[in-house]
């Protein structure tokens, strides 16, 4: 995707972002990035970590009591999107949450005279005393599967400060953007 394409995607999906409230707050010096891998060219071989015996992954099912307990543990500003209706993909530790992001829909875009089904993780966290053991990433990686094999065209990670982990992936920066719009 070019950066000219990345920018529109970008329009497309958000067309109000910079009016926002929520986002025109935001201190000028917080950058962050709009990022986008095209799933044709995804290759989950791309990284490939050992893990610690007992880690697993997979749909979770449970209580959204439960689920809400490790998203408060990572960004308590994020509860108010776990209300139960998403598809939540986990990383477990011996089946405890390790993990969580939930795999989002964003929609069948117009772009360049032909549409594209865009799919991506979204609110990505790991619960403190797991990170640093690639568990959230190899969990990204297969939720990127996942889209890939359900016709995505496009994986696309909204306002991340974590560019250089998701890169690890292929994913690539589309925009960088502050308070005061694209950079």
């Amino acid at each position: 995707m070019t950066k000219q394409e990345g920018v529109l995607l970008f329009k497309i999906m958000h067309p109000d972002f910079f009016e926002e409230d929520d986002t025109k707050n935001l201190p000028d010096e917080w950058i962050f990035d709009e990022m986008v891998l095209t799933l044709d060219e995804f290759d989950p071989c791309k990284y490939d970590r050992t893990l610690d015996d007992g880690i697993s992954f997979g749909y979770y099912h449970g209580d959204i009591s439960e689920i809400k307990k490790a998203v408060e543990k990572v960004d308590p500003n994020w509860l108010q999107y776990f209300n139960g209706s998403q598809r939540i993909y986990c990383g477990y530790a011996e089946g405890r949450i390790a993990s969580f992001c939930m795999i989002d829909d964003l929609g069948v875009h117009q772009m360049n005279g032909r549409e594209v089904r865009v799919g991506g993780p979204g609110c990505v966290g790991t619960i403190p005393e797991y990170r640093d053991k690639g568990i959230g990433l190899t969990m990204v990686k297969h939720v990127t599967q996942i889209l890939k094999e359900e016709g995505y065209d496009y994986s696309y990670i909204h306002y991340t400060s974590e560019a250089s982990w998701y890169e690890k992936l292929g994913y690539k920066t589309s925009i960088r953007w502050n308070g005061k719009g694209i950079l």
